[in-house]
């Protein structure tokens, strides 16, 4: 049985700022900074920001592109996870990608949210990081 992942920045008073993120990451930081510089090297009308969310009572990392957001996410004791969400128009992209076949899989056969499906990426190793900035430019080029 899975184990349940556990989000850790879940006071509204306390907004996440680097030396907070990194103090709950620890040595995934450079996973996380090798993630920034290449949104930042790459694309630069890109922007990311924390929001408090009530529905689920934890902040959030939004990365947008002008009003479209690129991704989410999430920061956990040791780790952190970046998830984004794809319409169908995604699928024959996502399929034809090189992309790894379970991340292709967890697009294929996970649960569905409407017509969206989602992509989490727990990031643990730069592998995983290879995977997000394949992502991020599939999903900047869908509409």
């Amino acid at each position: 049985m899975a184990t349940k992942e556990i989000l850790v920045l879940s006071d509204p008073d306390v907004k996440p700022d680097e030396k907070l993120i990194f103090s709950k990451i620890g040595d995934k930081k450079k996973l996380w900074q090798a993630i920034m510089t290449f949104i930042s090297d790459n694309y630069s009308d890109m922007e990311g920001g924390w929001r408090y969310y009530n529905d689920g009572k934890q902040w959030l990392f939004k990365m947008v592109q002008k009003k479209k957001t690129i991704f989410w996410g999430a920061i956990l004791e040791g780790a952190f996870k970046i998830t984004f969400y794809f319409g169908g128009k995604a699928e024959p992209v996502i399929v034809a990608s090189d992309l790894p076949d379970n991340v292709k899989q967890q697009y294929l056969t996970g649960p569905r949210y409407g017509k969206i499906r989602a992509i989490s990426i727990l990031v643990n190793d730069l592998s995983d990081v290879s995977v997000i900035k394949k992502l991020i430019p599939v999903k900047v080029k869908l509409k």
